[in-house]
């Protein structure tokens, strides 16, 4: 860990190993008074390390609260305000800090059908935030004698991130001759310690066991994500519950299965309910905790029970009641949006883009205009997968390009305007084999992907604005409700959308591909 200890007007850095048996450093000064004075507060910053390491090692991390997180970054709009606001150089020095803080934070919550599924950890933003803000994570927690969870962590590093760009907005100000008056220092609340709460010596006992095992919390998921993957779970669910097991772990304090009560989930889900999404910045919602959380500790508890590694499933039973959500407005797009973002789509610019990323801009809301697919299904389009028939071209959206839903590939036939508009030359052109992302090293595409989506929602953002809309899967809705004002049969429409039958009866015979070319005929075109 590195350490900053006070010294004079300033701080001094030092890093320290597990095998570091003293620190050593200059009181920079030999008057008497300073030596004694400087002594004091560096014994007294060092005594608070030492409690702080010791309190992880019985009791795991601390657990920041929000208002401890807004504190600590409050110190930080103070210093920065305090360095720059005299003299804060050309506007556009903090237009660059604001492009550099947009870049950083440009990968958002993943999605599915364009609304939140669970609190994952997109790994693409992981470490862009680290590296953008992890310096000033580092030097605020030091400061403290923290040390912190990952969850507290991610909070931290979101925070920092809008202080940096709220500093940027007010010195452009000043760097322009504006000195009115700065409003952003008082909405940070005081720094307050965290409470000195001795955990139950049971804890203690637990925190010990924190390694792996058949009993270990972090070692379920992995053992069953094993048996799950050959059944065709996907990975986006081992994804989930292995966040949700290290959240639980960071809540609880230690690591041990057999040690976990009903008492403990109980108040692991009150306290997802009380937390706040470092990504948002809002309160985590009841669907997700019941969703997402509940169902990932009833779902491993159960099968470490079925598997004979516990005795009982402490989840079981532990649910949260959702009442109904309200909706105001239908979940489609209006015919007014659809065609401000085919307009948009059509007349985005490449500018510095990297060419993948100006190509989804440009195509993807289109191939969902008329195909009414999920956002994700298109993105992972490869060149392979569209072909033509006879006088059909043909758009073939299957698991093996990454994933989908129902795990069941489909053909879909492309509707004439995408055809006039050049789709098929665009895809012949393709000298890559993914059309709209660009694989990782060793051939994964999952980054990429989710990058590639939250990219699609931010430029639809930008012109449809109504929160009350999922800025991607409103295609769904609308392809649905514009192909039924046509007449085209709903089993066929789900078809091509990919959705599953209703009935038994329902399975019989196949949608064929002529019978997909009668039905996208009937589609009008989305201008």
């Amino acid at each position: 860990m590195t350490l900053r200890i006070p010294l004079g007007n300033g701080v001094i850095e030092k890093a320290i190993s597990a095998k570091a048996q003293d620190i050593r450093f200059s009181l920079g000064t030999a008057n008497p008074s300073d030596v004694k004075a400087r002594n004091a507060i560096a014994q007294a910053y060092l005594e608070s390390v030492w409690e702080s390491v010791r309190k992880a090692r019985d009791n795991g991390p601390i657990r920041l609260r929000q208002d401890q997180i807004a504190a600590l970054s409050g110190e930080l709009y103070a210093t920065f305000m305090r360095a720059f606001e005299a003299e804060p150089g050309s506007p556009e020095r903090w237009k660059r800090v604001a492009v550099e803080v947009d870049e950083a934070t440009r990968y958002r919550v993943p999605l599915e059908d364009g609304v939140p599924q669970s609190e994952i950890v997109d790994p693409e933003r992981a470490v862009a935030m680290e590296r953008a803000f992890g310096r000033g994570a580092d030097e605020l927690i030091a400061a403290k004698a923290l040390i912190i969870d990952a969850d507290s962590r991610a909070r931290l590093l979101e925070a920092i991130a809008r202080v940096k760009r709220d500093v940027a907005l007010v010195l452009e100000r000043r760097a322009e001759g504006d000195y009115a008056p700065d409003p952003g220092a008082a909405k940070f609340p005081a720094w307050q310690a965290p409470s000195t709460t001795a955990s139950a010596p049971q804890k203690a006992e637990h925190a010990a066991k924190a390694g792996g095992g058949k009993t270990s919390l972090t070692g379920i998921p992995a053992d069953w994500w094993k048996e799950a993957q050959a059944t065709g779970r996907k990975l986006s669910t081992y994804e989930s519950y292995s966040h949700t097991i290290d959240s639980f772990v960071a809540f609880l304090g230690h690591n041990d299965a057999t040690g976990v009560t009903p008492e403990d989930v109980v108040g692991f889900k009150d306290h997802r309910l009380a937390s706040v999404s470092p990504r948002t910045g809002k309160p985590i919602s009841p669907k997700t905790v019941k969703d997402s959380d509940l169902a990932a500790l009833k779902t491993l508890f159960g099968w470490a029970v079925t598997n004979k590694r516990l005795p009982v499933n402490p989840a079981e039973g532990i649910t949260i009641k959702l009442g109904k959500r309200r909706r105001t407005r239908p979940p489609g797009f209006t015919e007014e949006e659809a065609k401000a973002l085919l307009k948009a789509a059509d007349a985005h610019q490449q500018g510095k883009e990297r060419p993948k990323t100006f190509a989804a801009k440009r195509w993807v809301p289109w191939l969902c205009a008329y195909t009414g697919s999920r956002v994700g299904e298109m993105v992972q389009l490869r060149k392979q997968d569209v072909r033509k028939e006879g006088d059909l071209w043909v758009i073939h959206i299957t698991p093996e390009a990454g994933t989908v839903k129902t795990d069941e590939a489909r053909d879909v036939v492309m509707h004439e305007h995408l055809v006039a508009k050049g789709f098929p030359a665009f895809v012949q052109s393709s000298t890559d084999e993914y059309l709209f992302i660009t694989p990782k090293p060793g051939g994964t595409i999952r980054g990429p992907w989710r990058s590639r989506k939250n990219d699609l929602i931010e430029a639809a953002r930008e012109t449809v604005k109504d929160p009350r809309v999922a800025p991607n899967h409103g295609w769904r809705h609308r392809f649905k409700t514009v192909g039924m004002e046509v007449g085209i049969d709903h089993r066929v429409l789900d078809a091509i959308q990919g959705q599953r039958a209703r009935t038994v009866a329902e399975t019989y015979g196949e949608v064929t591909l002529k019978t997909l070319a009668l039905a996208i005929a009937k589609f009008p075109r989305q201008t």
